[in-house]
């Protein structure tokens, strides 16, 4: 039976707040938590303003709504999703099944890569409604803030990405070379002895003979 799977111990163990802490893995999520904040904040207070002579907000981004409104939409599930890992992260030597292991794991490298091509996608949008916008002041520090950690987060959640492949990876090798099942294993050779006997127990005195020793013996008379 295996003893671990997916990097942790199947047995549980206490909480270590401060181990947890300095895992990369765990560093890397706080960054992408403080990242995503970056973006969808910054677009939501500092991201509309009013043109002369117009009395509706507009987007600082050249004007596209729809660029803002995606900013916001991935920087707002960025933030829950991080909260999400987290928890899942601190308590997962809590959890002893490797099945349910392994479906967290999978769930992370998903999400982790579909974030990073979505925030990829984030930066780019945004870099090409920049340039070819002509915000000043507060406006354009903002503009230039929600690019910058837009490509911030598309690096680190790239990294987490690896992060959750990696650990994947491992959690397959742990669990396949952890047990060997004896009736599938065709390499081994087979047990000379009774392996379910019971302790003390030996074999009969009145053994059957091997072919070619043993045969009829007349009498003699």
């Amino acid at each position: 039976m295996e003893s671990s799977a997916y990097g942790a111990s199947l047995a549980g163990g206490a909480f270590d707040f401060w181990s947890f802490i300095k895992q990369p893995q765990t560093i890397v999520r706080l960054f992408c938590w403080l990242f995503s904040i970056v973006v969808f904040a910054t677009i939501l207070s500092e991201g509309y303003v009013n043109e002369t002579h117009d009395p509706n907000a507009s987007c600082i981004f050249n004007g596209s709504d729809g660029a803002c409104s995606y900013g916001i939409v991935i920087g707002i599930l960025a933030f829950l999703a991080c909260v999400v890992f987290i928890i899942l992260d601190a308590l997962f030597h809590q959890i002893s099944n490797a099945k349910e292991r392994k479906y967290i794991v999978s769930v992370d490298l998903v999400f982790s890569a579909v974030w990073t091509f979505l925030w990829f996608v984030c930066f780019c949008v945004l870099a090409h409604k920049w340039s070819n916008s002509k915000k000043t002041g507060v406006p354009g520090d903002a503009g230039r803030a929600v690019v910058a950690f837009s490509f911030f987060s598309t690096a680190s959640w790239g990294l987490l990405t690896v992060f959750a492949f990696r650990r994947y990876r491992q959690g397959l090798m742990e669990v396949n070379l952890g047990y060997n099942d004896p009736v599938s294993d065709h390499t081994s050779p087979y047990p000379s002895a009774y392996a379910g006997a019971p302790e003390g127990y030996q074999q009969s005195p009145f053994t059957p003979a091997s072919a070619g020793e043993s045969g009829y013996q007349p009498p003699a008379y």
